[in-house]
């Protein structure tokens, strides 16, 4: 396995360059793209070392070491004789080849510019070749560090489809046969020159009348061949359109298509791979394979112009060909433009939900990189260019620099590329001087519309006007609108694959419950580093369709999502999951991220999972019943009669995270045992792991006197202590029932759990009496403030004088002091001068922390 591995790292690093170790060093230098081979142009540019003798020679050139010769004087002379001789040996095979006439001739001059130049230094000679094979082994190892740059930036795809593979083959077979094609009109043009220069000098000498015949003939043969040759060639043309074609139709209907599709879905939290590299590539060798058989019908049309005859296949069907490719390149370069990052508003939930006279981004990619168009062509953003005046339907103007060039600064990877970053909407008013208004029959949140973008491409005798469209976005005006406007970019991208549907919201298509679990998961992984598992989504799709043995055919339709009331509560299904969501990234994500939460476990399954769990063990669910988003959590008592008691604290919502970490909640909760001993009874996380196993990394750490930076904090807010009496605890079917029968929300600001024999908000606190002797702890007792009331470690609450006040959240304090004193503790100051008290947040009184805890008489809650 361990091979495999390393051998599948190495496969990653780069797909072609990855042979070059195989190749000889010319070859590998052929395969490169046109930014790299014009590198290769210019080291051969001078008259140094042609690079026709390096092409030719390119075996034996490489097997010498020329770095020794440009040293040793005596093995430079042996190469360069050895060069002289291999130049005779190629001169002598283009003689064997009648269309090689030129390049023999051109050879004869190479090996006579050599003996004059360095006949005398041949240590020249071989120290100019040894730096040539220096610098193209630097241009390989630049292009080996540009692709292995590029695999870091962007993890690849371990696994190619077949579709890709399948486009990768095709992409090598035209670059080859573009290539070789190049060769083919070297060669013809060469032949063609041979016919020409012996058709103008067959009658410059005397001949005899047999002679003449004789050179007629010849004349005609070669004719005859040069004819022959611009048949096949016009058909490797053909051949070399037709992948091209193929080609493109791979990459248009197929690769971009799923790149679009793959593209909505990251829109909306899914982790899809969305990078456009892969397919720049692919774009841009179709592109310039193109662009380059459109030269080499433009030197097809030259050499047409110096030689031709009746007859001539370059005048019949050159221009028809050259019309193909033409239409091919504009296909190409209208399906190349693309808005690579959809419009987004800073601190919005996502992308494609934008707001009025709220600055948002916005980048378009032209996928064929064309250097010498860099920042040549201008791209104009608009707003709903091509949408029917429908009436309710509201109009906008796009603000700010709606103008930009196509440039390569902008980009890494030198892609093409224009961002707008500080674009914004305002909405046009509709007569009368007043603003649009959505008076049809969708809500603004409905409404969709579309941005779009022009250019213009002028070049290689090409003008083709390019446009491109973001998918729908939702335009709102107020901040509160996010969350539905977030829910319609949802629910359109989750079902719709038309990016131009606009009126997807006047009949809404139901989603299927394997649609929808998959959006719901990616809504949390795209906030954290954990998407739902299948016990999660278990458990809300029974929230939304009941029990059953199988949801794959539940369908949920729009209104039930985000409009219709979720579970008798007065906000939508959405709305309660996007206030967990918003939660656990702000407050909970380590543990989340942990797999510690169940999250969405109802009250019933919660006792049913903890009764059968060792003592003191809990886990952590969310409220039913909270708009934005609450966590709580619930732990079993099991007492030696056999009887068992799951307690469930009063949800923690936001404003109380904000306070204090749920971590240090969860390590510092107590309550009063026997002996009014606090204790923390949380002793093990669902199903089995210690408290502090799990929770210990994420523990504040100790300040430098040992002390935890919390406790002070602590001592005066949140740590909750209530006497808890073993011989009061109702049997677990007592409990049970009672929960059952009071059916009550758990979140603060709904409603508060009520339960038996306890105070509830609109209901008057029972008196602290001596049979409750509320012993404070040790950490209470210890608190500067209380020892003015409390001198002595054990308190006996027979000799304290108790009245009860009611204040504003209806919770019960004791009172036995002056009240100024009350008033100069931080805790009061605090929460009481400056702000009403969070309901978790009491000193003494009735459990409203806990649901049914099942006592006689009612416990005390202390906080402090």
């Amino acid at each position: 396995m361990k091979d495999a591995n390393a051998d599948s790292s190495q496969k990653a690093k780069a797909d072609i360059p990855s042979t070059w170790n195989s190749m000889a060093q010319w070859h590998s230098l052929q395969q490169l793209d046109s930014a790299y081979l014009q590198k290769v142009d210019e080291l051969y540019f001078g008259e140094d070392f042609p690079m026709a003798v390096r092409h030719y020679l390119s075996s034996w050139i490489e097997s010498q070491d020329w770095e020794k010769a440009s040293r040793d004087v005596s093995v430079a002379s042996i190469l360069f004789q050895n060069l002289l001789e291999n130049l005779d040996i190629q001169y002598s095979r283009f003689g064997q080849e009648s269309e090689s006439f030129l390049l023999q001739h051109n050879f004869r001059s190479f090996k006579q510019n050599f003996q004059a130049t360095y006949q005398d230094n041949p240590r020249e000679m071989a120290f100019i070749i040894s730096k040539l094979l220096m610098e193209e082994k630097n241009i390989l190892n630049a292009v080996l560090l540009a692709q292995e740059v590029q695999n870091l930036q962007v993890q690849p795809n371990p696994m190619e489809t077949e579709s890709q593979q399948d486009v990768q083959k095709k992409i090598l077979e035209l670059k080859s046969k573009v290539l070789d094609m190049e060769h083919h009109v070297k060669s013809l043009e060469e032949q063609q020159d041979e016919f020409d220069f012996k058709y103008k000098t067959h009658n410059l000498e005397g001949h005899t009348e047999q002679e003449r015949k004789e050179e007629m003939r010849v004349l005609q043969d070669l004719l005859n061949k040069l004819n022959e040759s611009r048949k096949n060639l016009l058909v490797g043309i053909q051949n070399i359109l037709a992948i091209a074609d193929a080609l493109l139709v791979s990459l248009v209907r197929e690769e971009l298509v799923d790149w679009r599709r793959r593209q909505q879905k990251a829109c909306i939290g899914a982790p899809e791979n969305v990078c456009l590299n892969q397919l720049e590539q692919w774009f841009t060798v179709n592109a310039e394979c193109l662009f380059h058989l459109k030269k080499i019908l433009k030197k097809l049309e030259e050499l047409c112009a110096k030689v031709t005859y009746d007859g001539d296949p370059f005048k019949t069907e050159r221009p028809a060909l050259q019309k193909r490719v033409d239409q091919l390149l504009t296909d190409l370069l209208q399906s190349a433009f693309v808005v690579e990052s959809q419009p987004t508003i800073p601190l919005g939930k996502g992308p494609l939900a934008l707001r009025t006279n709220v600055q948002f981004s916005v980048k378009t990619r032209l996928l064929v990189k064309i250097p010498e168009m860099n920042h040549l062509m201008k791209v104009t953003a608009m707003i709903d260019k091509d949408v029917q005046q429908v009436r309710g339907y509201r109009r906008f103007n796009i603000l700010g620099t709606n103008s930009k060039a196509l440039n390569m600064a902008e980009s890494t990877s030198g892609s093409m590329v224009a961002e707008f970053r500080h674009l914004t909407l305002k909405e046009q008013k509709a007569g009368c001087g007043g603003k649009g208004s959505n008076d049809g029959a969708l809500s603004v949140t409905e409404e969709l519309h579309i941005i779009s973008f022009e250019a213009l491409f002028e070049r290689h005798g090409l003008s083709v006007k390019l446009q491109a469209s973001t998918l729908p976005v939702v335009i709102i005006s107020n901040s509160s609108q996010q969350q539905s406007a977030w829910a319609s970019v949802l629910w359109f991208n989750m079902l719709c694959t038309d990016p131009k549907g606009l009126s997807f919201f006047s009949s809404s298509p139901v989603a299927t419950w394997p649609q929808l679990s998959e959006m719901l998961s990616w809504q949390f992984l795209s906030v954290t580093k954990r998407g739902l598992n299948k016990e999660q989504l278990r458990m809300l799709a029974e929230k939304l369709f009941g029990r059953q043995l199988s949801y794959e055919n539940c369908r949920l339709p729009w209104a039930r999502f985000s409009k219709e009331n979720f579970q008798n509560n007065n906000f939508s299904f959405w709305a309660w999951i996007d206030g967990i969501r918003t939660l656990v990234k702000s407050y909970l994500e380590d543990l989340w991220n942990e797999g510690y939460i169940m999250g969405f476990v109802s009250k019933g399954k919660e006792k049913t999972l903890l009764k059968k769990q060792q003592h003191g063990t809990f886990l952590l669910r969310f409220s039913e019943s909270c708009k934005d988003g609450a966590i709580t959590f619930s732990w079993v008592d099991h007492f030696p009669n056999g009887k068992s008691n799951v307690r469930t604290v009063q949800p923690f919502t936001k404003n109380d995270l904000s306070q204090i970490p749920f971590v240090e909640i969860l390590r510092n909760f107590q309550i009063l045992v026997d002996e009014n001993v606090p204790e923390n009874p949380l002793k093990f996380l669902y199903p089995n792991i210690p408290k502090d196993d799990a929770l210990w990394k994420y523990y504040a750490e100790n300040d430098a006197d040992g002390e935890n930076p919390y406790k002070k904090y602590i001592k005066t807010k949140l740590i909750i202590v209530t006497s808890d009496k073993s011989n009061d605890v109702q049997s677990a079917q007592s409990t049970d029932t009672i929960n059952d029968s009071l059916a009550t929300p758990d979140c603060p600001g709904d409603a508060l759990p009520q339960s038996t024999g306890c105070a509830t908000q609109n209901e008057e606190a029972p008196p602290v009496t001596e049979a409750m002797q509320l012993t404070p702890s040790d950490e209470l007792v210890n608190d500067p403030w209380l020892s003015n009331i409390f001198p002595q470690n054990h308190i006996d609450l027979d000799n304290t004088d108790f009245f009860h006040q009611d204040l504003d959240d209806n919770s019960v304090y004791p009172v036995g002091i002056d009240s100024s004193s009350i008033e100069d503790h931080p805790f009061t100051s605090e929460f009481f001068g400056s702000n009403p008290l969070p309901t978790p947040v009491t000193t003494v009184t009735t459990p409203t922390h806990f649901n049914a805890v099942g006592y006689d008489q009612s416990p005390l809650l202390l906080h402090y």
